[in-house]
């Protein structure tokens, strides 16, 4: 199917709310802005005239994001999440995208629900809520009490958002095509790669028992730590399109005033979100992806240490061993200022080619880093530090990673909340230590034989099989080596052919040149009439001779 008509609806889309106007600072856009004007006015004599003309671009931005689906959602939800970057009327108009989406048609509740678990909801619950208690991009959630007292809540799948989600998947890998196959660093973005991640990412998303699979487990990696609370999953209640978890009472983290009322220890709060999202990827390499203010709510029981409550843990990151050790290693050089360290280790990690020259690249990034690094830590954003980083290794041929993309992502979303609660905050100074104390551990002797002892039984299970190994590998060792001499053989008798045939064709081609002459001398010219079969042979092997020297 083509991607062509999803285009146009989104064409019509931005036509529909006017957002031309979020170009007319943008000296560079001037070509697009006036082109989508154009269509925008084309459009709205043949199609449905503009809405809201009074409205704010902010608030028809929203709209727009709302209408066009979960994926431009999402952006929008990231984008609320930076007040750093972002004008703070259109940071507050974005926010409404986190849990305040219009909700799909609530009369069909009971039936989802009652179709998918296969049950009754009057024998599963006491009480169902029809009206929800949030609306988000992909799901909805409505309160109940479960037979036996328990409060949870019911997460629902929206009907029919696979068709909306494939066909905006499908526009997006055309473009991704389009970007790797026509511009000239498409291939380094690696679009493609970075668009069926994201493919994964959202799919795993429409099944509630992946996410409640992953709520169980960030569950159990902090279910000895007082910094982060994980709602219980109801397994007995949980399909594909429905999921059951207990429900959880907590100020939401966007909720400011209602925080400093509670007395909630601002500073404490922010440090601890960062520890938290380090201790997710250094220590579990398994973190919370999707951590937006409506995703997380603090416990302010005591506060002075509160506690954060995370919900929604469809998108869940993970990083290999090595992504770990590298993106510490790079965190490490970057905050001790080591930009030596940081070429190297972007040779080392292949995140820039090998031939890359180490000395351009450290100069490179020195440039970017030492007027930024003239400020006061906390008024550095980490997040846009890393971006100014990648854009100056993308001029040494620095390739997307995708296995970075979540991480990246999340990272914006824990800077950009944490200057919110206290704009103090200074990332470096909570992010060194932990990195630090991660490091020495990681090169720790005890933590090296650790991982020796949990190999031992892996290589106990492998030694009946060694001496077989040896053995196949001696053999193979052995046949490699008599192909080789084989092929060494081979090729010196090809040599022996090639230099004999040429001594031989010099010396047929010699006599037959000396017949040639000696045939000129009359007494010899005379036999050779009287011979013409000489004649005719000499002729011959001279002609092969000449065919054969050239």
């Amino acid at each position: 199917m083509s991607p062509i008509p999803r285009l146009i609806k989104v064409l019509n889309i931005v036509a529909k709310y006017r957002l031309h106007d979020f170009l007319q600072d943008q000296a560079a856009a001037n070509s697009l802005r006036l082109l989508l004007r154009g269509y925008g006015a084309t459009w709205s004599v043949f199609g449905t005239p503009a809405v809201e003309k009074d409205a704010h671009r902010n608030r028809r931005l929203r709209l727009a994001l709302e209408e066009l689906g979960p994926i431009y959602i999402k952006f929008g939800q990231l984008l609320s999440t930076r007040r750093d970057f972002l004008d703070t009327d259109l940071a507050d108009e974005l926010s409404g995208l986190q849990d305040d989406v219009p909700p799909f048609t609530t009369s069909g509740i009971v039936e989802i629900v009652e179709q998918s678990l296969g049950l009754s909801v009057d024998e599963v619950f006491d009480d169902l809520s029809i009206a929800p208690l949030a609306s988000a991009s992909v799901a909805q959630v409505h309160s109940a009490k479960l037979k036996n007292g328990d409060e949870v809540v019911v997460k629902v799948i929206r009907p029919g958002i696979e068709k909306t989600i494939n066909a905006d998947l499908k526009l997006l890998k055309w473009i991704a095509k389009v970007v790797e196959s026509r511009l000239s660093f498409g291939k380094r973005l690696r679009s493609v790669e970075v668009v069926n991640d994201y493919e994964q990412v959202i799919l795993d998303e429409l099944n509630l028992l992946s996410e409640a699979a992953n709520t169980t487990q960030l569950k159990h990696n902090f279910q000895d730590s007082n910094i982060l609370y994980v709602p219980k999953i109801y397994w007995d209640f949980c399909r594909e399109n429905v999921m059951v978890a207990e429900r959880i009472y907590g100020i939401p983290v966007s909720n400011v005033e209602q925080l400093n009322a509670a007395g909630v220890n601002m500073k404490k709060l922010a440090e601890t979100g960062v520890e938290i999202f380090f201790t997710q990827v250094f220590n579990h390499s398994f973190f919370h992806a999707d951590m937006h203010p409506g995703n997380i709510f603090v416990d302010a029981k005591d506060p002075e240490n509160p506690q954060y409550i995370a919900i929604d843990c469809a998108i869940i990151g993970s990083l290999s061993d090595d992504d770990q050790q590298y993106l510490a290693r790079n965190l490490l050089a970057i905050f001790k200022r080591d930009y030596r360290r940081v070429a190297q280790l972007h040779v080392e990690c292949g995140w820039v080619p090998k031939q890359t020259n180490i000395h351009q690249f450290e100069t490179a990034m020195r440039s970017v880093c030492e007027p930024i690094f003239e400020k006061p830590l906390k008024d550095i954003s980490f997040g846009l530090l890393l971006v100014q980083l990648f854009s100056t290794a993308s001029k040494f041929e620095m390739e997307v990673q995708p296995s970075l993309v979540l991480l990246q992502k999340t990272l914006l979303n824990v800077e950009g909340l944490g200057r919110e609660l206290y704009p103090e905050l200074d990332l470096w100074q909570t992010a060194l230590p932990f990195l630090e104390s991660w490091n020495k551990k990681r090169l720790n002797p005890l933590t090296l034989a650790a991982k020796l002892a949990e190999n031992i039984p892996n290589w106990i299970e492998q030694l009946p099989q060694l001496p077989q190994l040896m053995i196949d590998t001696l053999n193979d060792s052995k046949q490699l080596a008599k192909i080789n001499e084989t092929l060494l053989e081979q090729q010196q008798q090809h040599r022996q052919h090639l230099t004999n045939s040429r001594r031989a064709l010099k010396l047929v081609g010699g006599c037959a040149f000396a017949g040639a002459l000696l045939s000129l001398y009359p007494p010899v010219a005379q036999a050779m009439v009287q011979l013409p079969s000489i004649s005719l042979s000499l002729a011959i092997i001279g002609v092969v001779f000449l065919c054969f020297r050239r």
